[in-house]
């Protein structure tokens, strides 16, 4: 049946995994229609829930996942390439760059550069801290690097790392269940492979849903103080209407007219923003800051890695650690399979330092001159931040509010509203092109009726989130997200054991590094449909994973009581006979 209906919509994915996931979006939706007080009573207490009795785990997990990408980029398996061993890298390091940062993590910091610095300046977290001191200006700043900087990237690393061994070095689907293939074997085509990979399309959905619905609170924040648009769930919108709409004509445009322009032109965007803050402002004061803040922060980090407010219990650990860490791991499936998919080629220490080292620097820069124009704002020019954003909790505002301070605000809103929709759009683009590659299980030409159905999800839900809770919209994507997130962040323990388990079962043991090659990997459905309209067009790929014969690793095996050393292939009982001495 759901085949049939699957045909007939003119589409070419997995029908459990599209109509499963289609389906739990079309029941949530509706049911926020219908009960929206009784649905944010259940999410509410859920999230509330996990926070209490989980808000450890989440802290403990991000640093594990932290010393785990440090371990392996340092370990011999730094060497292993993502994608086969003589494969090289796509795109250009500014190209890769500019992409990473438009992937969903610029938009973050334009909705909390300005606004987390401050409230944290206002309220300290630790002990003994004394409000709008230097203290708690340093802390604020090593607060926020952490947040939306090193571990944020974190996060998304580890999938990111697991999809690019797993889909480009052992070429299965482009699927999260793919990364279980070390302990599922041929399950991940089955029931539950699929489980997983709705899952992982579900929280998607509901991560990039938050982003928007974040960001629709935003540009309505500057609409307001700028044009005196009102404040309200129709407006909000209306705005994810058209921000949805853009994403789709760039889904439709593909990958490199796509998403590689407008990130090109996002990128240069939001530099120019940043340079304006920074030449506008107390230049000085601030490149200072920004220095002191970075070693600040490295020196403080361990403590930060393992704070879980265990004394003062506050509930500030599960309003912003445990918030940003489950928002962040419920757009990690898409970030993930996203830069590994435009990391193809690089080696996995090229992989771990990139996307850790180059973003945390850039946002090291960003936090600095945000966050120290806001202090000096509210203590030398009586900007009254800490009141309208803190105090009266409008962090939507907070951007606008700080750029109020700034000359020419009435051209710079205006161009950093565009700012923040392009981010958006961008985001919408990159997540409907990955959710369709983990539906399809290829990342080959599919319908594009598929992506546009993937980023009208998006919007949708994220529009009937925001219509239906009226003034509480975001505390509700707050706790919508720390429910959908919670299994999530469970399955980045399992991938972490699925790539060191997959590293030694392909790799070598002398130098350089031979790894297995493997075949191309697609879904059993869509080598049934490439072979009934070109049977030649699935020579070259498999059903099941396998690896090319003549390609399994060697390693170095003294022969007993000969003194000679033989070359012997993994997994194999032949050897290859070598004169080297051991002496």
């Amino acid at each position: 049946m759901l085949l049939k209906l699957h045909d007939r919509l003119g589409l070419r994915t997995n029908p459990p995994i599209f109509f499963t996931t289609a389906g739990f979006i079309a029941l949530f939706t509706l049911s926020f229609i219908a009960f929206p007080t009784q649905m944010e009573g259940v999410f509410g207490a859920m999230a509330q829930w996990i926070i209490t009795y989980f808000g450890w785990f989440y802290v403990l997990g991000n640093a594990l996942f932290f010393i785990f990408l440090v371990y392996l980029a340092a370990s011999r398996f730094g060497r292993v390439k993502l994608g086969p061993d003589d494969s090289v890298p796509q795109y250009s390091g500014v190209a890769w760059f500019g992409m990473l940062f438009a992937a969903g993590v610029g938009a973050v910091l334009l909705f909390w550069g300005a606004a987390e610095p401050i409230s944290h300046f206002a309220n300290p977290p630790y002990d003994g801290v004394e409000p709008q001191s230097d203290r708690a200006a340093r802390d604020a700043l090593a607060i926020s690097n952490f947040h939306i900087g090193l571990f944020m990237w974190v996060i998304l690393t580890v999938p990111g790392l697991a999809f690019g061994y797993f889909t480009y070095k052992r070429k299965l689907p482009p699927r999260v269940s793919s990364i279980f293939q070390p302990i599922l074997g041929e399950g991940i085509h089955g029931p539950l492979g699929k489980m997983i990979d709705a899952l992982a399309i579900i929280s998607t959905v509901f991560g990039l849903a938050v982003s928007v619905g974040l960001g629709a609170l935003q540009i309505n924040s500057g609409l307001q103080i700028l044009y005196g648009v009102p404040y309200v769930g129709w407006i909000q919108a209306g705005i994810i209407a058209l921000v949805t709409a853009a994403g789709i004509t760039s889904v439709v445009a593909g990958m490199d007219k796509g998403v590689k322009r407008l990130s090109y032109f996002n990128i240069l965007m939001a530099v120019a923003l940043l340079l304006f803050i920074l030449m506008a402002g107390a230049t000085r004061t601030v490149l200072m800051g920004t220095i002191e803040s970075a070693g600040y922060f490295l020196m403080r980090l361990p403590e930060m890695m393992f704070f879980n407010d265990a004394f003062a219990d506050t509930g500030w650990i599960g309003s912003w650690t445990v918030f940003y860490w489950a928002w962040t791991v419920s757009w990690a499936p898409f970030v993930g399979l996203f830069i590994a998919r435009i990391s193809q080629g690089r080696t996995i220490r090229e992989f771990v330092i990139g996307v850790l080292a180059v973003p945390s620097i850039f946002v090291m820069f960003w936090i600095g001159i945000f966050g120290m124009n806001a202090f000096d704002i509210e203590r030398n020019q009586n900007g009254q931040l800490i009141e309208n954003v803190v105090d009266k909790g409008d962090i939507p505002a907070a951007l606008f509010e700080f750029l109020g301070h700034f000359p020419l605000f009435e051209f710079v809103a205006p161009f950093t509203v565009l700012v923040i929709t392009i981010f958006f759009i961008t985001s919408i683009d990159s997540a409907a092109l990955t959710m369709d590659a983990i539906a399809n299980g290829h990342e080959d030409k599919a319908p594009k009726r598929q992506r546009v159905f993937w980023a009208l999800c998006i919007g949708v839900v994220c529009a009937v989130i925001l219509v239906t809770t009226g003034d509480s919209g975001l505390d509700i994507l707050q706790h919508v997200i720390i429910v959908v997130g919670f299994p999530v962040f469970i399955l980045g323990f399992l991938q972490m054991w699925m790539v060191i388990r997959a590293l030694r079962e392909d790799a070598g043991e002398v130098a350089p590094m031979r790894t297995r090659q493997w075949k191309q990997v697609i879904p059993a459905e869509e080598y049934r449909r490439r072979a009934r309209e070109d049977f030649s067009s699935v020579q070259e790929v498999v059903i099941r994973p396998e690896f090319e014969e003549g390609t399994e690793p060697e390693f170095e095996a003294r022969v007993p009581n000969t003194g000679q050393i033989r070359a012997v292939k993994a997994d194999s009982k032949t050897e290859k006979s070598s004169s080297t001495s051991a002496e």
